[in-house]
């Protein structure tokens, strides 16, 4: 059975009981407006009144084929041909191609689950990409993906609430337009298929499945994701077998940052390059091209940094409260109006001369003025266990992690503001949350106490994590974030073997009684440890807690060289980021005009 869906949009999409909210529906019909080439959505459905899934799917479709006339939708019965001849068995799926018969023509991305929350971002960019019938990946990506000669199949499990997903399985969807009779992309909705979740042993999302043995976690940039999907081998043992280090595959030639050649990589001459898109990188943007500076930001993951994972914002001024995620983008689309912002841009390098040159893993950047607002990275509890349990029941991120713990006991290590919200958010989500804290009071913000008391959320005091606990099942590995250390949201150091949590070894720390504490998973938030590497690297002066020392300016010892937000420690909120980034940008413009560095007469 096949339905199509007309793209009239007269009287009966204007009496239709629409899905979309009306505010979305007119940001799509704008974003769609220009689509150049037709494309089909496929909705695969076994009828199951029962799953609602089925029905957000279909109507979810439905309401985007209605928008614009470029956009058409066939539903399918689930035990249809149709459905045989492209092997789906799982309810909801959804397809996005060009329509074409032959099957080698047509694009191959797949949704397994309802493309709701994050998921819905990569659906409405899988259109774009399949609309322009261009993959949009690097030159690099494509070089390397030329070499691939047999079929792939990438599945990356996702949940609602993860920013970092989208970003994962589009590497996978442009793999799959760059190489349409080989490559065939998959983004499963983890929380809505358990099942198929726990037959790969995903624990953490994104979590991508290259083939039955090869895995890795965590966000990864595209370079990398696409030479692991052609040699099914970790990128950093290929690297180390040409005697390369981990961290600097996107470069493309011989010489330069970090022994590569800049010939051949875009040079762009601007202003200043700000380091990092949270809340003070997207600040220090919007004030330096507001006060005549051409500003370009260079983020290796995803703009937004650490709010774009907090549940809720209760303390931002104009709000009352507000989801991490959406004050990002409220953020990001008002410097977006006014300076370049690059997501997924790893940095290798930074040379100071007569300009400060940037070296990334696309371009080679030239400007006069260089903001780190690297933010800060989730500090690990370096307790055994933790680094071979990561994405096996350890996370650090309960907006990407928590839908798959509904209904489960997880403990919450902190007690900080970060430690106390993620709690709440995760008792929202359904888990029976216990927080484990090494001292008898909270750090956290007397409103947070509140609602955790009002939560009936159980609290154990005076307590430190010896040892995660857990059954060892087959070896995962995990991915990187792009500087060789980390993935997004966070990763702990590798260990041999990995598992599943089944609990936790505590201490008492005023008595040194031992116990052991059953629990399905481990959510850490005790503190952040700067990103300030590649400052400490040119000679910046560094605080004791690693962070970078400024003044009141946001200078650093290093003329033309500022730093803004959570890297510069003290008060790490994101109204303080937001003023921090304002004052480096308004630094570095007026140090532009008078060099403070220059004695007078030179």
């Amino acid at each position: 059975m096949k339905l199509s869906v007309s793209n009239s949009r007269g009287k009966d999409a204007a009496d239709r009981d629409w899905f979309i909210p009306e505010d979305g529906r007119k940001q799509l019909t704008q974003l769609f407006a220009k689509l150049p080439n037709p494309v089909v959505l496929d909705v695969f459905t076994d009828g199951d009144e029962k799953n609602a899934f089925n029905g957000y799917t279909r109507r979810f479709a439905e309401d985007i084929s209605l928008l614009v006339d470029k956009i058409s939708m066939h539903h399918h019965a689930l035990d249809s041909e149709e459905a045989k001849r492209r092997d789906v068995t799982l309810s909801p799926t959804l397809f996005v191609g060009t329509g074409e018969a032959d099957p080698a023509l047509d694009y191959r991305i797949r949704f397994t689950g309802a493309p709701l929350g994050e998921e819905g971002r990569a659906l409405v960019e899988s259109i774009f990409l399949v609309s322009l019938r261009q993959s949009g990946l690097t030159e690099t990506s494509r070089r390397i993906l030329s070499e691939l000669k047999e079929p792939r199949k990438p599945r990356v499990f996702s949940s609602p609430g993860c920013p970092y997903c989208p970003g994962q399985f589009m590497h996978a969807a442009k793999c799959a337009i760059e190489r349409p009779g080989l490559v065939e992309a998959e983004c499963v909705n983890s929380d809505e298929f358990p099942d198929l979740s726990k037959k790969y042993g995903v624990g953490s999302v994104p979590h991508t499945q290259y083939d039955d043995a090869h895995k890795a976690i965590g966000l990864m940039p595209e370079e990398r994701f696409v030479l692991e999907l052609v040699t099914l081998k970790s990128a950093d043992d290929l690297m180390r077998e040409h005697g390369m280090e981990p961290g600097h595959e996107g470069h493309d030639h011989a010489h330069g940052a970090h022994g590569m050649d800049p010939e051949g990589l875009d040079v762009v001459e601007t202003d200043m390059v700000v380091l990092g898109a949270g809340p003070a990188g997207l600040s220090a943007a919007i004030y330096g091209e507001r006060s005549g500076m051409k500003t370009v930001v260079l983020d290796k993951s995803v703009v937004g940094g650490q709010v774009t994972v907090t549940p809720v914002v209760e303390n931002y001024p104009g709000f009352t409260d507000i989801a991490g995620l959406k004050l990002v983008e409220v953020l990001s689309a008002h410097a977006r109006q006014y300076a370049t912002v690059r997501e997924g841009e790893t940095v290798h390098e930074v040379k100071i001369g007569k300009f400060i040159e940037v070296y990334t893993n696309r371009a080679v950047y030239l400007c006069k003025a260089l903001v780190f607002a690297t933010g800060a990275q989730w500090r690990k509890l370096d307790a055994p266990g933790e680094g071979r349990f990561y994405g096996r029941g350890v996370s650090y991120c309960a907006s990407c992690d928590g839908f798959m713990y509904r209904g489960k006991r997880v403990a919450m290590i902190g007690g900080g503001n970060s430690a106390l919200t993620d709690a709440l958010h995760l008792k929202n989500l359904g888990a029976d949350v216990t927080i484990i804290h090494r001292r008898d009071s909270f750090r956290a913000e007397k409103a947070l106490q509140d609602s955790l008391e009002r939560e009936g959320i159980a609290v154990i005091w005076d307590t430190v994590v010896e040892e995660i606990l857990g059954d060892t099942v087959a070896p995962v590995r995990e991915g990187d974030g792009g500087d060789g250390k980390d993935a997004a949201p966070g990763t702990a150091p590798a260990e041999p073997d990995t598992g599943v949590v089944r609990g936790i070894r505590v201490r008492n720390v005023k008595t040194d009684a031992v116990s052991e504490l059953p629990f399905d998973g481990v959510f850490v938030a005790i503190g952040h440890i700067p990103n300030s590497e590649q400052a400490a690297e040119l000679g910046v002066v560094l605080e004791k807690d690693g962070s970078i020392k400024v003044d009141r300016h946001m200078r650093t010892n290093i003329p033309r060289i500022y730093a803004a937000g959570d890297v510069t420690g003290g008060v790490r909120q994101i109204v303080t980021a937001v003023g921090s980034g304002a004052t480096a940008a308004l630094a570095a413009f007026e140090d532009t005009q008078n060099p403070y560095w220059k004695k007078k007469g030179d």
